[in-house]
Formats: C-alpha cells, sequence, structure tokens
C-alpha cells in the first residue's frame, strides 16, 4: 500500500485544548494508527511541526509524543515546501494575520475559530483563500458529539414532527483564580486578545443551528461582565473587560424559536455541561455532550399545577435514553480526518472559511444587538 507523508504546521498547540484535542487525539492518533486511508488505498501520514513562542514548551511537548520538528519562527516554517497544512490554534486576535501569511505561503488552511475578530477580516481570508486556490477548513467539532449525532437521526427520521424550539445551556464555573486556578486561558476574558463568550460561543452556536435546527435569520443578544477582575496563569491580577455570560434568543428558518444561554459564572444542575432540548409537535428530545433521551408524544405525561404540594413525579424518569447504536469516535479527530481526505483526494469538506465568516457575522450581531438593544436581521452570506 502505497504512503505519503503530509507535513503539518500546527501553530499554538502547547495549551489544554490544542494539546490534547487537535494533537494528541487527532494529529497523533492518525499517525499512530497508520494514517488516513484513500479511495486508492493508499495512506496519508500526517507529520507534524509544532510551532510557538516558547520553545522549552515546545521542546517538552515534542519529547512527550516522538516528535521531531519544533519552530519557534512562523515565518520560516512557512517558507518550507515540505509542509502543506497550517492549522492555527493561537489566540484569536493574532489569528488572521497567521492566516493570511500560510495562504500567501500556499498552505492549505486549517484553523480554529473564530477566524478573525470581524466580520470584514473573516470575508477577506475566504476570499483571499479562494482567490489563491488552496483549500480551506474551520473547525465545527460540536456537530460530531455523539449526542448531537443521535439529535440529528432523530430530526432526519421525522422523531419531532414540526420541529417548535430549541433551549440550548451551556457553561460552567470558572473560577476567577485568586483560591483555585481558573479553568480556562487569562485571555478570553481580555478584550484585546480576542476574548469574550460572545465571539466566542456565537460563532458554535451558528453551525450548531444551521445545520441541526434550521438557518439563523434574527439574533437577540444580551452579554454581562459579571467577574470583572480575575487572576491569570501567573497569579497575577488583570482587569477582565471580556463579557463572561450571553443570553440569546434566534429566529430560525421556518418559524424555530431558539434560546441560549452561554456562562462562564454558572453552577451546573442539568444533565451535562451543555444540554440542547428540541420540542416538537410529536416528540422533544434533550442532548448532552454524549448522551440524548427522548419523550414522544405518546408517552408525555400530563402534569396539572398545583403549588400547595410538594410534586412527586419524576421528571427526569419519564424520558427515555437513545442508545449508542454506532461507535462515536473523538469528534476533533473526525473532522481531521475528513480534511485530510479533502487535500488528498478532494473528498467534500463542507465547512469552509466561509462557514467560519458565519460565525464570526452571528456574534458581531450578537454584540450590536447587546449594543442597541434589539433584534437584526442576519444577512445571507453568499460565496
Amino acid at each position: 500500500m502505497a504512503e505519503r507523508r503530509l507535513g503539518i504546521i500546527m501553530n499554538g498547540v502547547t495549551g489544554r485544548m490544542g494539546t490534547n484535542q487537535h494533537l494528541v487525539r487527532s494529529v497523533l492518533a492518525i499517525r499512530d494508527a497508520g494514517g488516513v486511508v484513500l479511495r486508492d488505498g493508499s495512506k496519508i501520514v500526517p507529520d507534524p511541526v509544532l510551532v510557538g513562542r516558547y520553545p522549552e514548551k515546545l521542546s517538552a511537548l515534542a519529547q512527550a509524543h516522538g516528535i521531531e520538528r519544533t519552530a519557534t519562527d512562523l515565518d520560516r516554517a512557512l517558507a518550507s515546501k515540505a509542509d502543506a497544512i497550517y492549522f492555527d490554534a493561537v489566540t484569536t486576535d493574532l489569528r488572521k494575520a497567521n492566516i493570511e501569511k500560510a495562504i500567501a505561503a500556499g498552505k492549505h488552511i486549517y484553523t480554529e475559530k473564530p477566524t478573525a475578530t470581524s466580520l470584514t477580516d473573516a470575508l477577506a481570508l475566504y476570499r483571499e483563500a479562494k482567490t489563491a486556490g488552496i483549500k480551506h477548513g474551520v473547525v465545527q467539532d460540536k456537530l460530531f458529539l455523539p449526542g448531537l449525532v443521535k439529535m440529528r437521526l432523530l430530526k432526519e427520521a421525522g422523531f419531532f414532527g414540526r420541529m417548535l424550539s430549541v433551549k440550548g445551556d451551556f457553561g460552567y464555573w470558572v473560577f476567577p483564580g485568586d483560591g483555585l486556578p481558573a479553568q480556562r486561558p487569562s485571555w478570553n476574558y481580555r478584550k484585546a486578545e480576542g476574548g469574550g463568550i460572545i465571539l466566542d460561543m456565537l460563532c458554535h452556536w451558528r453551525y450548531v443551528l444551521d445545520n441541526l435546527f434550521g438557518a439563523v435569520r434574527a439574533v437577540s443578544c444580551r452579554g454581562a461582565t459579571f467577574i470583572d477582575r480575575r487572576w491569570d496563569e501567573r497569579g497575577r491580577p488583570y482587569p477582565a473587560d471580556a463579557e463572561d455570560a450571553a443570553f440569546a434568543t434566534f429566529e430560525l428558518e421556518g418559524g424555530v424559536v431558539a434560546q441560549i444561554n452561554s456562562s462562564w459564572q454558572t453552577r451546573v444542575r442539568r444533565d451535562d455541561l451543555v444540554t440542547f432540548q428540541v420540542d416538537g409537535t410529536e416528540g422533544s428530545a434533550i442532548a448532552g455532550l454524549t448522551r440524548c433521551w427522548i419523550q414522544p408524544d405518546v408517552a408525555t405525561p400530563k402534569p396539572v399545577w398545583n403549588p400547595d404540594e410538594r410534586r412527586s413525579d419524576d421528571f427526569f424518569a419519564q424520558w427515555q435514553e437513545v442508545p449508542d447504536s454506532e461507535p462515536y469516535p473523538n469528534g476533533f479527530r473526525a473532522q481531521w480526518e475528513m480534511f485530510i481526505r479533502h487535500v488528498g483526494e478532494d473528498a467534500p469538506f463542507p465547512w469552509d472559511l466561509l462557514a467560519g465568516a458565519k460565525g464570526v457575522q452571528l456574534a458581531e450581531l450578537g454584540y450590536r444587538s447587546w449594543a442597541e438593544r434589539r433584534w437584526l436581521d442576519v444577512p445571507a452570506l453568499e460565496a
């Protein structure tokens, strides 16, 4: 079986998400499994070069995982003709400039989101990539969550009847850092570095809503900065000027209403760190990261409002769990394999830089809605 190497420049993977999901559980897992098999039976084996600002971090990560190449000079790494893909997982404020350099160097682009801090910049990246004729893709990881895969199958099977509404609840308590260390990097809470939960999470909610429940047509959003003083990775206090919570309502194609609360300052009392409930005329479903429960119309209880007595109903027990009927691979790895096939044999890959721009568009409209205290339509973005 023919085998060919695919050099991947991986910028910004020394952070928790980049290391765990993109490097170890995706690119290295693919490498260690022997590569991605193409339609003709040949294999593509990824060969990463790690790029970052801190040589000691890069060296330690490379040695721990049998990686031979590291670099602290992105320009020099991009100049190498041996590497075909540039992957970006750095802070959002640096992403556009990095991707533009990679496009100019002729690299295919695979990137985390948001792809930029403004719609103008996000669309500029898409147009530059199209003009350059390179392949480009954006991470859309939540579409691969087992819970949402089950939700998609329910929709495709017609389980809901006419879909009425979607209710999403995301978040958990992120410690400020003055006692227990914070679970998220400090740049998330600095506007100047591309922080803010609206820019972060509305990019996610755009592709989740568009792909699973209906195209987003309008948005109303209210943000909040509940904790404005935090402590960074070195224990130093800093002003947190980016919002840490967002409360958004969306009008979807077909008249579906979606409401999604996102907060890094909420304590969890629900099935998972994120849940999506869909209500339809024929049934309802609620999905977390991995599990999904249903309540069809014929099995829906008939509660009666009575505030004078303590309820004895076990509402959670009235739902039936959807079984794990198929294997669910790591979603980041599954999408990496799709993009490698896209590069290697022109296999389909629907989530390009235009899809990334749609996420930035919704976030930008969310900020504007908050500032103007009103609903805003979401114009179509055409290729």
